[in-house]
């Protein structure tokens, strides 16, 4: 693969993303994707399917889109999705000036319990990075036609910080 596919931060490194999401298109062949590594569905097709891929030898990957509610309904689905085996959480951002996305973050990390890889996903700028981390993310899927490199850089914009924090970004490995 070339430099030009890793856009995935992940690590504190740059890789090639590998995971597929699971969408209309394999829905017609399949009710959940099949046993193996690299995929994601959706969270309503978690919450249809939980049983099922729950189970499974290769873990999910679960995507949350930038308007899901944890509300008194889902509260108890979601805290077992925190607890469930899965690969990672990723959160859609669809431009990246909607920051409900952050606010998803702090709520698994703190409220939830999420403990596992929380990736950002969608519109995913060099801007972005820094303080996505600051808010629980710890993997990042650049979004194509920016620089990962540089956004792999942004990680240690700033030494010294004024607000609480999730944890501490992820510094870049020597």
């Amino acid at each position: 693969m070339s430099e030009r596919n890793m856009n995935l931060i992940r690590g504190g490194q740059l890789e090639v993303n590998h995971v597929q999401c699971f969408g209309v298109a394999h829905e017609k062949a399949w009710s959940v994707p099949p046993d193996e590594s690299n995929w994601m569905v959706t969270l309503d097709t978690w919450f249809e399917h939980q049983l099922s891929l729950s189970n499974r030898q290769f873990p999910i990957a679960i995507l949350i889109p930038s308007d899901a509610e944890f509300d008194d309904d889902s509260n108890q689905q979601i805290k077992e999705l925190c607890q469930a085996n899965i690969a990672f959480i990723a959160i859609d951002f669809p431009t990246y000036t909607d920051g409900r996305g952050y606010s998803l973050a702090q709520l698994l990390r703190n409220v939830y319990g999420w403990t596992g890889e929380l990736r950002a996903v969608g519109d995913v700028m060099i801007d972005t990075v820094y303080y996505l981390a600051r808010c629980g993310f710890d993997s990042f899927l650049v979004k194509q036609g920016h620089n990962a490199q540089l956004a792999l850089e942004a990680l240690s914009t700033f030494t010294d910080t004024y607000q609480k924090s999730y944890r501490q970004p992820i510094q870049k490995l020597s």
